[in-house]
C-alpha cells in the first residue's frame, strides 16, 4: 500500500487490493515484490511487500487491482484473478505497518480487509530492467522470501495453492511461462517449481505422452554439452479443441 500521486478520494479507508504476480525465469518460481521505506522509531527501515493499496471512490475492485501494478510496477495489461479475501483482525496487528501505511495514505487506518489478486507472467515480457529500477520493484525467488509487510508472506502462501488448484483444470497458464518451443526438462521443471515437488524424469516423460495438446517436433537442441533434447510445443488449437 504505497505512497500514491493520485489525490482522488478514496472509498473506504479499510478495503485495499494486492496483488500477487509469479514469474518463472526457465529455473525458478519467482514473486513480484516493491520496496517499502519506512521510519519507526526514529530509525530507517528497509524490506518489501506486495504491490497493494487502498482504492479510490471513482473505481472498481478490478480496475484498482490494475492501477496499484501498474502505479507501483510499471506492469500493465495482464490477466489477474481474483482469488481471496484476507480480513483477520491481525493483519494490522504490528504498530510499525500501521503508522507507516498512516503517512503512505495521509489517513487515519484501522482494520483493513484487503481483496488479493494473482497471475502468471512471463518474466521478461512483463518486466523489463529498467521497469524494476524506475519503480524499485524486483523478481525474488519464492524459496529466498523474507518476512514482508503485513500479512503478504500468507498472501504469497495462499496464492499459490490457488495457482496449483487452478493449473490442474487450466494447464494452458503453465505453457503460457514457456518459450514456444521448449524441451521435456524445461515442462518438468515448471512442474516441479509450481507444485514445489519432484517428478520422476520417466514417469513425467509419459506424463507429457497422453497430453495431446504437447506436440514433439523433429527439431533438437543445438551446441548443448549433453545429449541434444527433442523440442515440444504447445498446440493451442488442439487443447480448445479438448476443453470443449
Amino acid at each position: 500500500m504505497q505512497n500514491m500521486p493520485n489525490k482522488t478520494p478514496l472509498a473506504n479507508n479499510h478495503i485495499s487490493v494486492d496483488c500477487v504476480v509469479f514469474g518463472f525465469d526457465g529455473e525458478q518460481l519467482k514473486v513480484l515484490l516493491i520496496k517499502r521505506v519506512g521510519e519507526d522509531g526514529g530509525e530507517i527501515f528497509h524490506d518489501m511487500k506486495l504491490p497493494g493499496s487502498l482504492i479510490y471512490m471513482d473505481e472498481d475492485l478490478d480496475d484498482a487491482a490494475q492501477r496499484v501494478l501498474k502505479e507501483l510496477t510499471g506492469v500493465k495489461n495482464i490477466h489477474l484473478m481474483q482469488f481471496k479475501a484476507f480480513g483477520s483482525k491481525n493483519r494490522t496487528s504490528n504498530p510499525k505497518d500501521v503508522r507507516w501505511l498512516e503517512r503512505a495514505m495521509e489517513s487515519r487506518v484501522e482494520r483493513i480487509v484487503t481483496i488479493a489478486y494473482v497471475a502468471m507472467v512471463k518474466m521478461d515480457r512483463a518486466l523489463s530492467q529498467s521497469l524494476l529500477d524506475e519503480y524499485q520493484a524486483c523478481w525474488v525467488p519464492i524459496r529466498d522470501m523474507k518476512t514482508l509487510a503485513f500479512d503478504h508472506n500468507q498472501i504469497v502462501k495462499e496464492a499459490l495453492v490457488y495457482i496449483r488448484q487452478f493449473v490442474e483444470f487450466n494447464p494452458l497458464v503453465l505453457f503460457e511461462l514457456l518459450p514456444r518451443k521448449f524441451t521435456a526438462s524445461q515442462l518438468r521443471v515448471l512442474f516441479e517449481v509450481v507444485y514445489d515437488k519432484q517428478f520422476d524424469v520417466r514417469n513425467f516423460h509419459k506424463k507429457i505422452a497422453v497430453m495431446e495438446y504437447v506436440v514433439p517436433l523433429e527439431e533438437r537442441q543445438k551446441g548443448v554439452p549433453h545429449r541434444a533434447a527433442r523440442y515440444y510445443k504447445f498446440d493451442k488449437k488442439t487443447y480448445n479443441k479438448l476443453r470443449k
